[in-house]
């Protein structure tokens, strides 16, 4: 159980370091903040285009939009319960999408050439060989998002629904999802449902996704120091279709968190930016700090979730 001293010393840290982005995040979380904050927030990282950059993922800071950082935006969005689609945050994405930027004929582009300018990780050095993988998952929850919420009779509509068919058809014979392949084809298949693009065997993508997230999950706990996929990466409340079958590993990640917290401060990040170091190794201080407080605010509510807060502070 997380103690109250020990929340109270991770909300310090957060106060001190957060941007204000996560900062708004963490108060819709724990102090009963309004999503509005979020979304005004979040609004300083859009660009004309309706896109977004300007290193709202820590580990690119190109300013310019991308598909991906506008991705995930709508991860924010989601997380806070903002469906208002009216809202000139979501009207802007509609903008953006609806000018296909970096739309190819395999997806939306992982990475841009532009990221080459700027200081990042070497998963964001533009290659359009990696993209041809890397999209997956951001090409599947773009697509959701889009099936979902945009103009029907729109061109952009039209190729995310030929898009999410061949995802969709390729899902059960594909050997490589890439690294967030397997997050995006979860938000697809969750949508399914409500789309109209076709009939597919629910039961069998449902016993696939089981599978692959079953399979992708590091089961060491003692690689878990490094950079890899926690339970946390697809469940985040005992709700989650996949926790009665990870339950054992998801409470090992649970007590991992608990017994790992440093003394006045919150957990550290998992990486680095390697091989792009020696170039950028100043701004990747700064980037660190970022991502500790995005994600102290993410596991502090996964310990809300599983009822591991001693007060029970959040809403």
């Amino acid at each position: 159980m997380l103690s109250e001293k020990q929340f109270s010393q991770i909300r310090t840290w957060v106060y001190r370091n957060a941007r204000e982005i996560d900062l708004n995040v963490w108060k819709f979380h724990f102090e009963n903040g309004k999503k509005e904050d979020v979304v005004s927030a979040l609004s300083h990282y859009q660009n004309e285009d309706g896109g977004f950059g300007n290193a709202l993922e820590p580990d690119n800071w190109n300013p310019a939009s991308t598909p991906y950082v506008t991705l995930y935006a709508l991860g924010l969005l989601q997380r806070i319960g903002m469906t208002d689609t009216s809202h000139p945050i979501y009207k802007g994405i509609f903008e953006y999408l609806s000018s296909e930027k970096d739309l190819t004929d395999y997806g939306w582009r992982f990475n841009v050439p532009e990221n080459n300018n700027y200081p990042r990780a070497p998963w964001w050095n533009y290659s359009e060989d990696a993209n041809k993988t890397e999209s997956i998952g951001p090409t599947c929850g773009l697509c959701a998002f889009i099936l979902q919420n945009m103009d029907k009779t729109s061109s952009v509509y039209k190729k995310a629904e030929t898009l999410a068919k061949q995802a969709l058809d390729n899902l059960l014979t594909a050997k490589n999802f890439g690294d967030m392949g397997i997050g995006g084809y979860i938000g697809l298949i969750d949508a399914l449902p409500t789309l109209n693009i076709g009939d597919y065997d629910m039961p069998a993508l449902y016993s696939k996704i089981n599978e692959l997230v079953n399979a992708s999950i590091e089961r060491d706990v003692n690689k878990w120091q490094y950079y890899g996929v926690l339970p946390s990466t697809y469940i985040h409340s005992p709700q989650s279709p996949f926790y009665p079958a990870n339950k054992e590993i998801v409470d090992q990640e649970i007590n991992y968190l608990l017994e790992t917290l440093p003394e006045n401060g919150v957990w550290n990040i998992s990486w680095t930016w390697f091989d792009n170091m020696e170039s950028y190794g100043k701004e990747f201080i700064i980037s660190e700090n970022w991502w500790k407080a995005a994600a102290a605010v993410d596991k502090l509510v996964l310990l809300k979730n599983f009822g591991r807060l001693e007060t029970g502070q959040g809403r």
